[in-house]
């Protein structure tokens, strides 16, 4: 059973996914983040790149779906039935972090950036979110990137995790941002 964190946090993420605001997650908003984020990659449709970002967001749509019982829909109820079940799953969360880590690292140096953070996040809330100082916290290592390692840790305590003070949980930004 989630905490009440952890609703406000998958809330907040839900909420910016629902790109047509009905409360619920369909197929549709999850091509919406897909162009979004092609859009701000410069992702041609049927580019490799295009495929590989719409295989990695409309992967989580069919997983979604599948917990939802087969629905054309998901509430904020079914995701936090998926997230119940991910500290139960931790290969599934480290195959989601590194695709997802493949998709922000723009330039495929196997790092994620400052910049390319700020993409990640302003493309899931579909606007401009400011961070302040978020990535500081994020870089555990304190280098001025994210490794894939670190990347899957803060992804890790962000979906699977229950602690406020956990630097993943301020992977999307801070709370009501």
């Amino acid at each position: 059973m989630a905490s009440g964190f952890q609703r406000d946090k998958i809330t907040a993420v839900f909420t910016a996914m629902d790109h047509d605001g009905d409360g619920l997650l369909t197929e549709t908003d999850f091509a919406a983040l897909t162009d979004r984020w092609c859009r701000e990659r410069g992702a041609a449709p049927g580019s490799t790149d295009h495929q590989r970002i719409a295989t990695i967001m409309l992967g989580w749509w069919h997983t979604l779906r599948a917990a939802a019982g087969g629905a054309d829909q998901a509430t904020i109820d079914d995701v936090l039935g998926v997230v119940d079940q991910l500290r139960a799953a931790p290969d599934a969360v480290t195959e989601t972090a590194l695709a997802m880590f493949d998709a922000v690292d723009e330039d495929r140096d196997g790092r994620i950036t400052p910049a390319e953070h700020q993409r990640l996040v302003d493309v899931w809330n579909g606007r401009p979110t400011p961070l302040g100082d978020a990535f500081t916290t994020l870089d555990l290592d304190a280098n001025g990137t994210l490794s894939r390692t670190e990347f899957t840790t803060l992804w890790t305590e962000f979906w699977a995790g229950d602690d406020p003070t956990a630097p993943g949980s301020a992977l999307f930004g801070p709370l009501g941002a």
